[in-house]
């Protein structure tokens, strides 16, 4: 060990210990800046590939939920855009798979459930008051009606009926509309 002139062992000591912390903390903010660096690195480029995706701004960290979603749902039915019901109704969906509208999903695994629930938690809202109803049906949905606020449905809503207006649907374009409701005010 080291001797200072006209320093006790104690006071030694005391001196050592403070520079071994200092030690500690610029090698921790140093660890630190590299990991920010590196992380504001990776997002850069990140947020340069979502903006020139054709995929509806869904990043690479939701890509596999959406493509399970997609490939799940658009087998049977139409799938509906995530932000046409509430987060409520997709969790109970999928908690319930066994029980879907009066069949059963087939072939879904639990990582295939968590990858989905992933993005349509993301992408879809929760409902505002805790004692609201959970909508299981389009037209009952209160996110759907503020979606279509011009829209006056003249029969009963469901998934199917979103053909009529959104030719699109088939390859999840919903924002793609007919002649009569592109102009629309």
């Amino acid at each position: 060990m080291f001797k200072i002139p006209g320093l006790s062992i104690f006071q030694r000591f005391n001196l050592i210990s403070v520079v071994v912390v200092l030690a500690i903390a610029l090698w921790s903010m140093s660890i630190g800046w590299g990991i920010t660096h590196t992380l504001n690195t990776l997002t850069e480029g990140v947020s340069m590939a979502i903006a020139a995706s054709p995929n509806n701004g869904v990043s690479a960290r939701y890509q596999p939920g959406r493509d399970l979603y997609l490939e799940t749902c658009a087998d049977c039915h139409i799938a509906l855009p995530p932000e046409v019901l509430p987060s409520e109704t997709w969790k109970e969906l999928l908690e319930n798979p066994n029980k879907h509208y009066g069949t059963s999903v087939p072939n879904l695994i639990r990582l295939g459930q968590l990858l989905i629930w992933d993005y349509l938690q993301t992408f879809s809202r929760t409902l505002p008051a805790k004692d609201e109803p959970v909508p299981f049906y389009v037209e009952r949905s209160r996110y759907f009606k503020i979606l279509h606020p011009r829209v006056e449905f003249e029969e009963s809503v469901t998934h199917r009926s979103c053909v009529i207006c959104h030719p699109g649907v088939d390859n999840f374009d919903f924002r793609t509309l007919t002649p009569e409701w592109e102009d629309a005010p």
